[in-house]
């Protein structure tokens, strides 16, 4: 046999040990060769045998048992099952990735362990197409952000608006911006590009799915220290931890005042790192940087009672007027 046979033997050998084997799946070294055969792939005992210790050599984590059955399989994978159920269920809850391209996307992820468990995974899996975005071309609009967000190139685009004639709600044509992208964000089951419209000097945001039209134009991108706080790098991380429910605003220190009940979620939003002081037996207090909006003030009220704003004022004076405006609503 040739080089060029030996090597086809490997690639064909190692798609085995990826795609056919696992711990409940393992094969004898005659089973092995029987299994290349069905490939078209002839081949001797002592020929597999180095062929495995070359694999194990390139990096495959190729085990030998004796007990209960006597054979090979691969232990372990770039991606264990557990961790492609997690991907597999990121792109299931995934709004902004249309049904077509979510069951493309679940059978590659699928792909990433063994078959037998491909098909354990593929059994608990459900699409529904219902909150799904309808948009397909979603990869092109992601391909054009990343090339101008690393190029620092401005883009044209046109986003879609809902809005409503005769008593149904529709989407019309849209309206044009020129804006400077900074970064794209996943939030609450949507993804989002962080820019600048061109016209003014704050940060906005849009999401992908919402996309039209999109190009990258040759005009440098404005820089983002312009029109954010940041100066070397566009801190994404600390960003949308600022953001509440993707609304924008001017930041702020901000104190609150919260029941005991909720700590897990102050910390689960806020971070480990964020000081906290007791306040009384039922009650802690908070210190954190966040960017004022209307988000910020949703975000307050879905807790009632349990938090209190102590500083600013004005964020203090925006709550109870949102607060006063829902109750007027049922008077």
């Amino acid at each position: 046999m040739n080089t060029g046979d030996h090597n086809l033997r490997l690639l064909f050998l190692s798609d085995i040990f990826n795609r056919q084997t696992d711990e409940e799946h393992v094969y004898s070294a005659a089973q092995l060769i029987s299994m290349l055969g069905e490939y078209g792939i002839s081949c001797e005992r002592k020929s597999i045998y180095r062929d495995i210790e070359d694999l194990k050599e390139y990096g495959m984590d190729i085990v030998n048992i004796r007990t209960p059955h006597r054979g090979y399989y691969l232990k372990s994978r770039d991606f264990s099952e557990p961790e492609a159920r997690l991907l597999i269920d990121a792109v299931q809850a995934a709004k902004f990735i249309s049904e077509k391209n979510t069951k493309s996307l679940i059978y590659k992820i699928g792909r990433l362990v063994s078959e037998y468990q491909e098909e354990e995974l593929r059994e608990q899996i459900y699409v529904d197409g219902s909150f799904k975005t309808d948009k397909e071309d979603l990869y092109e609009t992601i391909r054009v952000l990343d090339k101008a967000i690393k190029s620092k190139k401005q883009v044209m685009l046109r986003y879609a608006r809902r809005s409503i004639e005769n008593k149904y709600l529709v989407r019309n044509e849209g309206k044009t911006f020129l804006v400077n992208p900074y970064a794209m964000l996943w939030s609450n089951d949507h993804y989002y590009l962080i820019c600048n419209n061109n016209k003014y000097s704050n940060l906005m945001h849009l999401r992908l799915d919402r996309i039209i039209e999109i190009e990258q134009l040759d005009s440098p991108a404005k820089h983002f220290s312009k029109v954010s706080q940041y100066t070397d790098k566009f801190d994404i991380a600390d960003y949308s931890n600022k953001l509440f429910n993707m609304f924008s605003g001017e930041e702020a220190n901000v104190t609150l005042s919260c029941s005991n009940s909720i700590l897990d979620e102050i910390i689960e939003k806020f971070g480990d790192e964020v000081p906290i002081k007791i306040d009384d037996n039922e009650h802690f207090r908070i210190k954190a940087e966040v960017e004022m909006s209307e988000g910020l003030v949703s975000w307050i009220l879905q807790y009632g009672t349990d938090i209190r704003v102590i500083q600013p004022k004005a964020l203090a004076r925006a709550v109870k007027e949102k607060a006063s405006q829902i109750l007027a609503m049922y008077e």
